[in-house]
């Protein structure tokens, strides 16, 4: 019985850590996409840089754009976002490799709501391009 529970035990923690790390393989790789100019203008970001500190203005800009199919939300990625950046305020200055890493992950999750809105408007814009041809 003790032998069952245990295996069991690794089963589950070991299926939980590849479902962590499947899902920031596809939050590094939909962040890795390029970010159109008009995205970045209607985020204020002119520069051309998308930081870990734009993420709010994102999330924000991503809530406003029309969704015209399911999925694509923010919840996990912001749930993640706020732990990278609870971590990158206990490293401070004391742990500096580790605070680095926060504000790379930080960078990633904003670049991948500057996809998901550039997807968003992607799609309005090719349903009004379609209705205006109909």
């Amino acid at each position: 019985m003790i032998f069952s529970t245990m295996i069991l035990a690794i089963s589950i923690t070991a299926l939980a850590q590849f479902a962590l790390y499947y899902w920031r393989a596809v939050l590094a790789g939909v962040a890795a996409q390029p970010v159109s100019e008009r995205t970045l203008a209607a985020a204020g970001l002119n520069s051309g840089g998308v930081t870990a500190d734009a993420f709010a203005t994102l999330a924000s800009l991503h809530e406003l754009t029309p969704e015209l199919k399911s999925g694509g939300g923010l919840g996990l990625v912001r749930m993640y976002y706020r732990f990278v950046g609870a971590l990158r305020l206990l490293a401070g200055s004391r742990f500096p490799a580790l605070s680095a890493w926060s504000e790379r992950e930080g960078t990633v999750c904003a670049r991948y709501a500057a996809v998901l809105i550039d997807r968003r408007m992607e799609a309005s814009f090719a349903l009004a391009a379609s209705l205006r041809n109909h």
